[in-house]
């Protein structure tokens, strides 16, 4: 199991802000290149949002279930990657003064990154957590809040 944390510093509305808009997916999830609304009001339980990713020439199409929806404190997430297979992703929100401290937590559930998951998994989950992280507490910190509680790249 893969856990990281990072303090943000904007309170947890920001972060939630960013969260709550699919579009933005692609700017803090390491690997993807674009994002957009899948069914129901992301991110509702349930709801989801489809993405692509690029390696080289190659596009593959992903995605993503909102399994647990309870702000300000959680977000728990299922990525479906096709052969891969699923993982879950949950993010521990909590107000750390007038900042924010994300906690989060992947593994691999099905497929095969559930059948070969190790150790070594594990360290590289670890790496891409650092720079996905580094990259949600830079969009949140940059964003400002519009009057619809939205966030817009400032």
């Amino acid at each position: 199991m893969a856990v990281r944390h990072q303090l943000i510093r904007r309170p947890p509305q920001a972060l939630w802000a960013v969260l709550s808009d699919e579009s933005r997916f692609h700017e803090w999830v390491v690997g993807t290149h674009s994002s957009h609304p899948g069914e129901g009001d992301w991110p509702t339980t349930g709801s989801t949002l489809n993405y692509t990713v690029r390696l080289g020439p190659k596009e593959f199409e992903g995605f993503t279930v909102v399994r647990r929806h309870e702000p300000p404190r959680a977000l728990e997430l299922e990525a479906h990657s096709g052969p891969l297979g699923t993982a879950r992703i949950a993010f521990d929100i909590r107000p750390w003064g007038e900042h924010t401290l994300v906690i989060l937590d992947e593994h691999p559930l099905r497929g095969m990154g559930g059948a070969l998951h190790n150790s070594a998994l594990d360290a590289l989950l670890q790496l891409r957590h650092r720079r996905m992280l580094g990259q949600l507490a830079r969009v949140v910190e940059e964003s400002a809040p519009d009057r619809g509680g939205k966030a817009v790249h400032v």
